[in-house]
């Protein structure tokens, strides 16, 4: 009987081993990081336990950290990863704001893709997450939740489990309980605060447009509000109502005042050379623990130079 081949030294598939880590709950006031793991490790000698520090195996809350001296409160979640540094996230486009076992919150920088196209599939949001989650494990997944433009920055959320995206997905007008954004616009809006109604409908060369026919387009509401005049131009927060592509983009140019940079429906050029549309405000109940989440993102510096 032939004898079974070998798989070349180097070959063979490294078999995935999960990560140990140890969680502490901070309940002593006034701690200092170091001290408390002494205190929560008393089986570890001391250089081990500094080694972690030094080595990246500690996080406090979301965030990894070598801060000896840092001043922990009641309530704080250390985790120790005993196995190797905690894998992080960095990317200058890209920022997590928050993360557990069934979701991610991030910070979507201008002029990035929220998901993959036709013409392009690596460097977006998505890939970048992607690729974040299975260094952590080959197993993990990310599932796309809903979308930003790639000219839109802000806050979006993706799903880390099949049982976090079907229940945002099937139920997501319920579940969504707010969504602002901030837009610079041309000119000034009268009134200065109000709301468009239309149907959204697209034509052949993917452009929204805005009809009075139901049976064309897609019902759409957008909620604005001006929060700030300055010359030329206007600072305006919007709520959606309903959550269609190009909504915003498209209500705007209905009243007459297109969103600054926003050469598709008729805008100048931007004096600071992008679109001028940000997700400030995402408000949901999460999909598993029910709990009430609500983020809120800084402005881009550059609308403050316009108004």
């Amino acid at each position: 009987m032939p004898k079974p081949l070998k798989a070349k030294p180097g070959a063979e598939r490294k078999r995935f081993t999960p990560d140990i880590i140890l969680t502490f709950e901070v309940k002593e006031p006034e701690t200092k990081l170091l001290e408390f793991l002494y205190a929560s490790m008393p089986d570890r000698k001391r250089t081990t336990v500094k080694d972690y520090l030094k080595h990246n195996q500690v996080m406090v809350g979301q965030t990894v950290t070598r801060q000896w001296d840092q001043e922990l409160k009641p309530g704080d979640v250390v985790k120790v990863n005993t196995s190797r540094e905690f894998q992080t996230f960095r990317n200058p486009r890209l920022h997590i704001v928050y993360e557990d076992d069934d979701i991610i919150v991030v910070n979507k920088g201008y002029g990035l893709l929220s998901m993959g196209t036709d013409k392009k599939n690596e460097g977006t949001a998505y890939w970048l997450l992607r690729d974040y989650v299975k260094r952590l494990d080959p197993r993990n997944k990310i599932f796309i939740v809903h979308r930003l433009d790639q000219h839109t920055s802000g806050l979006m959320m993706f799903a880390k489990s099949i049982q976090a995206k079907e229940a945002m997905q099937h139920n997501w007008n319920n579940m969504v309980l707010e969504r602002r954004y901030v837009a610079v616009v041309q000119g000034q809006i009268e009134p200065a605060e109000g709301k468009v109604e239309s149907y959204l409908a697209e034509n052949s060369a993917h452009e929204v447009y805005s009809t009075t026919v139901p049976g064309e387009g897609q019902f759409a509401v957008t909620h604005y509000k001006t929060l700030k005049i300055r010359g030329r131009y206007s600072m305006v927060e919007l709520q959606l109502a309903t959550g269609r592509k190009n909504q915003i983009r498209v209500h705007m140019k209905d009243l007459g005042h297109p969103i600054v940079g926003d050469r598709r429906y008729g805008a100048e050029p931007s004096p600071i050379h992008r679109l001028c549309l940000h997700a400030q405000t995402l408000r949901f109940i999460h999909p598993i623990t029910r709990r009430d989440m609500n983020f809120t993102s800084a402005l881009p510096p550059g609308f403050a130079k316009l108004v």
